[in-house]
């Protein structure tokens, strides 16, 4: 089923939660809505539920306005961070709520459900836990048999707000496989909040970009971290270095040091944003022509790669830079804690300072 929303204001006394918010999110398709607490990517999903209205706006369910519908009547499950299964019910029987609580005339006989119940336990592969109650599963368990339980009345959509926020790294990691497996079974179009930018990569089709009740980018993983659009997109995922400076001929200068860079765009003087992710940055010598004097501060080092972080001195005391090199070059450098160097972006991105 498609969702279109179109014009969404919503408003919290003075404070705006969305501010006039259309997207469009296609049939089968799993979107994340990313962004930093207070965005508005969960008020616009209650939204889209029916567990808030909007002040404006329309809700467009596969054509059919539904803005004023009753939760009920959108036909859509919803997921919540912390479970929300009911304590002294077992777990076959939270799977089977909804499908006991439908009216009398669209609700399924007892074999119905329990065949549908099991067969919801096995998708989850969970099966064998049906005489259990919440309390004695782990987080990892109760959160898939949440999901089962809202997968139970056959929603049009999927919604889940911070599915995996309550759970530790390591059973968040390894229930984001298996959601994007479990979807690529069911072609369920799904909706899932989030503030993990890696959670969002790896899972989603699309990802929505958040800020401030306002969309910032909407794309692929792979657009949206290759190619974002704004300094918020390019500063919310993944480690970036930001260099303030001016823009002038191929150079940026930052107080009284200088970086190259190679977007025509901003051969005129103009004041600028630079990033570049650590990745895209080479230490040299303190002594190097071009770069951005840094301090060495901590040097970690797991597997083939090695995480420097640098802290600025000089006119860029305040900043603090990422650098990601190999563990060969590490060897060859012989980098300590204090050492003075210069670093070197490889790749700058480029903003006019106005656009922050």
């Amino acid at each position: 089923m498609s969702i279109n929303v179109k014009n969404i204001h919503k408003k919290f006394g003075d404070f705006i939660a969305l501010n006039d918010i259309s997207l469009d999110f296609n049939s089968g398709e799993l979107v994340a809505l990313l962004g930093p607490s207070g965005c508005g990517k969960t008020t616009l999903l209650r939204i889209i539920a029916g567990l808030e209205q909007a002040d404006r706006g329309d809700v467009i369910l596969d054509g059919e306005n539904a803005s004023t519908a009753h939760v009920r009547e959108r036909q859509v499950g919803f997921v919540f961070q912390h479970y929300a299964l009911f304590k002294h019910m077992t777990i076959f029987d939270n799977v089977a709520f909804g499908l006991r609580m439908k009216p009398k005339q669209q609700r399924p006989s007892e074999e119905q459900i329990k065949d549908k119940v099991h067969h919801l336990l096995q998708l989850v592969q969970l099966d064998w836990l049906a005489d259990r109650f919440p309390a004695q599963l782990s987080g990892g368990q109760r959160q898939r048999i949440a999901l089962a339980r809202a997968l139970a009345v056959e929603p049009r959509v999927l919604l889940l707000d911070e599915p995996f926020g309550a759970l530790d790294a390591k059973v968040r990691k390894e229930l984001r496989r298996w959601l994007r497996r479990l979807h690529d079974e069911l072609h369920i179009t799904s909706i899932f909040v989030t503030h993990d930018q890696e959670e969002a990569l790896e899972v989603a089709d699309r990802i929505v970009l958040m800020d401030h009740g306002k969309v910032e980018q909407v794309g692929s993983p792979s657009s949206v971290y290759n190619r974002p659009q704004t300094p918020f997109v390019y500063g919310f995922l993944g480690s970036v270095n930001l260099f303030h400076g001016r823009a002038e001929k191929q150079h940026i200068y930052v107080g009284s040091e200088k970086l190259t860079h190679h977007d025509n765009e901003y051969l005129q003087p103009r004041e600028v944003f630079a990033f570049a992710r650590p990745h895209e940055v080479s230490i040299k010598s303190e002594h190097h022509a071009d770069g951005i004097s840094a301090r060495v501060s901590r040097v970690l080092s797991f597997g083939l790669e090695t995480r420097v972080e640098l802290k600025g001195v000089n006119s860029q005391a305040d900043q603090h830079y990422e650098v990601q090199i190999a563990q060969d070059e590490l060897d060859t450098q012989l980098l300590q804690v204090g050492q003075q160097v210069k670093l070197v972006p490889s790749a700058l991105k480029l903003f006019p300072r106005e656009q922050q």
